[in-house]
């Protein structure tokens, strides 16, 4: 055989051999890819075994503690407004001066009656005195000496009734001067400087009393038992979260329970008190309440969104220590805070798939995707 043929035979068995080692790089790197392509990248959260509180979610409307409507005592002109709107005030704050000239001449004229009355109860006293003497010694008739004896009791009489009528003109004064009889938020005046106040009768600023304050809300009226349990247990718990604000719920106790369902929508009102010392909550606002009802002990829970439907029923997938996953029927109970227990089906510290279930089927690899 000549050198050309032998060296045409080297030159394609090196092919041959470069194509199979080729080729099984390809089918290995292929396979890799596939493996890698199957794994389902999913979130989990570990199934929870402990106390859950089965709470009622509602609307609810917070209240002022109370709500004044502020009038005059005394009939004048308004002289001036001490306070902003929209502001709050402390008790005793002045809110509103009547002009106090005529009040104040009022008071005067009644101090000076006093004065007339005290001067003549001294010289009925001493006229009933020297008269009293003299009638001892024979001097002058019983008639007179009881003359003098009823002028003294005039005196006294007169003295006590104007006494009276200037303590009545000193509380119209003070009247006038109208202030706060609690600590709240003022709203709009309803009458300015210059108007002519009636007494009783002219509004002159609605006053809301906000801290504390109270959350009303209806239940339905066949949870009212679990309340009236929960209620038979001591002081109830009551959250409620303002739509827009960012900050932790704000905790209060459920404090009255009507006394009537009302039968055109089968609820009975509640109503809860809340604090409200840095005042996130504001008389008319609506708010989302949460009012425990039962509590479950030692039992297993996992996040609503774990729980899926199929025509055969609830089932969660698990995912396993080999990164396969499971899916598991499970029977499910009541959903409180986001969380479903789970009656039968599923143990404690089991990892359940709560992202990514779309893309799973029974026995399908999975790992946990990175946050």
């Amino acid at each position: 055989m000549s050198w050309k043929k032998v060296a045409l035979i080297a030159a394609v068995l090196l092919v041959i051999a470069l194509a199979l080692h080729f080729g099984k790089s390809v089918d290995s790197a292929g396979k890799t890819a596939e493996h890698a392509a199957a794994s389902v990248p999913v979130e989990v959260a570990s199934a929870r075994r402990g106390d859950i509180e089965l709470s009622l979610q509602l609307v609810g409307r917070v209240e002022a503690w109370s709500t004044v409507t502020v009038r005059a005592r005394v009939s004048g002109q308004l002289e001036s407004l001490s306070f902003t709107p929209g502001t709050h005030v402390r008790k005793g704050s002045v809110l509103a001066q009547i002009d106090p000239r005529l009040l104040r001449a009022q008071l005067d004229q009644a101090r000076g009656n006093v004065a007339r009355d005290r001067a003549q109860l001294q010289k009925a006293q001493a006229d009933q005195k020297r008269y009293a003497d003299m009638l001892g010694k024979g001097f002058v008739s019983r008639a007179d000496y009881d003359l003098y004896q009823a002028n003294l009791a005039v005196a006294k009489a007169a003295l006590q009734s104007d006494l009276a009528a200037q303590e009545l003109a000193q509380t119209q004064l003070d009247y006038a001067r109208i202030v706060a009889p609690f600590d709240g938020v003022t709203g709009a005046p309803l009458v300015y400087p210059g108007a002519q106040i009636s007494a009783d009768s002219t509004d002159i600023v609605v006053l809301n009393q906000v801290e504390p304050v109270r959350v009303a809300f209806n239940i339905p009226e066949d949870t009212l038992s679990a309340v009236r349990d929960a209620l038979a247990r001591g002081d109830v718990p009551v959250q409620v979260t303002v739509s827009g604000d960012h900050g932790a719920p704000l905790a209060g106790t459920l404090q009255f329970v009507d006394n009537a369902v009302d039968a055109s929508t089968g609820t009975i009102v509640l109503k809860a008190r809340f604090d409200n010392v840095n005042y996130r909550l504001t008389p008319g606002q609506f708010v989302q309440v949460s009012l425990p009802t039962t509590r479950l002990t030692n039992v297993v829970s996992v996040p609503v969104h774990a729980l899926q439907s199929s025509t055969s029923g609830s089932f969660v997938f698990v995912l396993g220590a080999d990164g396969k996953v499971q899916q598991r029927p499970v029977t499910a109970g009541p959903t409180s805070a986001g969380r479903t227990v789970i009656d039968k089906g599923l143990q404690g510290g089991e990892n359940v798939v709560t992202e990514g279930q779309m893309l799973l089927v029974d026995g399908a690899s999975a790992h946990v995707a990175a946050r």
